[in-house]
């Protein structure tokens, strides 16, 4: 007798087939069950078809899943390598990139340095032409002139008197370097201060002074305060001018020629 097999060729459903021609084959005079009617077996056989069919079913399914899985798998590993490959996304992170130094980069560094340098030519030039104009002499201080140069009470007097409130500024009148600035005979206190030329200029009767000894000083600068020290009648500067031979001339002539006036 022929099996009947599933659309699927699966097993179970000859083995079914097999079971259901034993059955129908017993004698019934042996205490076995009657073969079952015609419709029941038919029956049977469309149960055992439908159960191989889903099993088929169920293990087509299955391998299409797998199937689909690895194709993802696949899919996956490609989309990572070409991600990988072209710098950007993945899992693998991007190699670092090298950036080369641009000529317009170097241009600029270049024209910043010529600017720097040209600035600093341009602040030369005018400090240079500063000290052009800056006044090289100056009144020694402001106030009253009381007293000049010669003969006076029987004496020789050897300089000019300003006269002022005590504390007035007294400034270098040149340019130069301090000899001295301390007590003096006479003077209470003085400043003496030596220019380019060897000439030597003195400020008497101060206060206080604000300089020290080898003090690089400029005209105008502010070097002692008047006061009323030593042998004075009054709060006054006595200044002196020495020419380079040490001898005391007159500072009012030294002054006027240099554009002072007193």
């Amino acid at each position: 007798m022929s099996h009947h097999r599933s659309p699927g060729g699966h097993e179970r459903s000859a083995a079914l087939d097999e079971a259901v021609d034993r059955a129908s084959t017993r004698n019934v005079s042996s205490h076995r069950l009657p073969p079952p009617p015609s419709a029941l077996r038919g029956r049977i056989v469309v149960a055992a078809v439908a159960v191989g069919a889903f099993a088929a079913a169920g293990a087509g399914q299955t391998l299409q899943a797998a199937t689909d899985d690895t194709k993802d798998v696949q899919l996956a590993n490609q989309a990572d390598a070409a991600a990988t490959f072209d710098g950007q996304g993945g899992n693998t992170a991007p190699a670092p990139q090298i950036l080369a130094i641009s000529k317009t980069t170097a241009e600029g560094s270049a024209e910043a340095a010529k600017l720097v340098r040209s600035q600093q030519a341009t602040t030369q030039r005018e400090a240079a032409e500063a000290e052009k104009k800056r006044p090289k002499f100056f009144r020694p201080a402001a106030g009253d002139f009381t007293s000049g140069y010669g003969g006076r009470w029987g004496s020789m007097h050897y300089g000019i008197d300003i006269a002022g409130p005590i504390g007035t500024p007294i400034l270098s009148a040149a340019d130069g370097v301090i000899l001295e600035a301390g007590p003096a005979s006479g003077f209470g206190l003085w400043v003496r201060v030596q220019h380019t030329d060897g000439t030597i200029t003195v400020y008497g009767h101060v206060n206080d002074y604000s300089v020290r000894e080898g003090q690089q000083v400029k005209a105008g600068q502010q070097i002692a305060r008047m006061g009323n020290r030593g042998f004075s009648t009054g709060p006054h500067l006595h200044f002196e001018v020495w020419n380079p031979d040490g001898q005391k001339i007159n500072p009012l002539t030294w002054l006027n020629s240099r554009g002072v006036s007193v």
